[in-house]
């Protein structure tokens, strides 16, 4: 057997040209580019749990030495808790803390669920267009066929649309959007982990900085 009869152009463009246009009508643009930037976002290194954690230590070492009061926000490029120091320092307040964490991880859990809504949508129908391919293929067939040619082109034809139709589903579509579901399951651990572990930290000084905002009784 040749494996360069498996490589085929004309069945490649009806499989996989059919299911990219048919993930954007079903989907929608902006939902298809999203899921791009979100594979994007999952291919590269990602969230570095050991660098955040570094410093949000820094930034606890400081308010324990200056206080809530006085401290600074320390920002190192991430979004969610470069706006959870400033939420902490500003509102004194775990609850604050916990809210921010929140709204950041709804956003996130929302923008991967798109992500991978996409892709699960192309693993469903790269095999319908695979079995598209496999009709159309079949319906070039008829009496008038010169003998002979209808195995070394037709059939063929048929064949590896429909192989390709499932390799694209359970071996690109179906695969990414898992993928991209355990990255994101596992940032959300770790960010987790983080905030609960920065609320512990700075407990005692959302207190001591709640009493010294109590006004003093007469």
């Amino acid at each position: 057997m040749s494996y360069l009869n498996l490589i085929d152009l004309p069945s490649a463009a009806i499989v996989f040209g059919g299911t990219i246009v048919g993930t954007i009508l079903r989907c929608g643009v902006w939902a298809s580019f999203a899921t791009l930037r979100g594979l994007g976002a999952s291919l590269r290194s990602g969230f570095d749990a050991e660098r955040a954690r570094s410093e949000l230590a820094v930034q606890v070492q400081q308010i324990r030495r200056d206080g809530l009061l006085r401290a600074e926000p320390r920002h190192f490029g991430d979004p969610e808790f470069d706006d959870v120091a400033d939420v902490l320092i500003g509102r004194r307040s775990i609850g604050a803390l916990l809210e921010k964490h929140k709204a950041h991880k709804e956003m996130r859990i929302a923008r991967n669920q798109v992500a991978v809504t996409t892709f699960n949508q192309a693993a469903e129908l790269a095999p319908v267009f695979g079995l598209a391919g496999t009709l159309i293929a079949l319906s070039r067939i008829s009496d008038t066929t010169v003998p002979g040619t209808m195995l070394s082109s037709n059939i063929p034809m048929a064949i590896v649309t429909t192989f390709y139709g499932l390799m694209a589903a359970h071996l690109i579509f179906a695969p990414v959007a898992r993928f991209i579901e355990r990255k994101a399951s596992k940032e959300e651990a770790e960010r987790q982990k983080l905030v609960d572990w920065l609320a512990g930290e700075i407990a005692g000084e959302t207190a001591r900085a709640s009493r010294s905002r109590e006004p003093i009784a007469a």
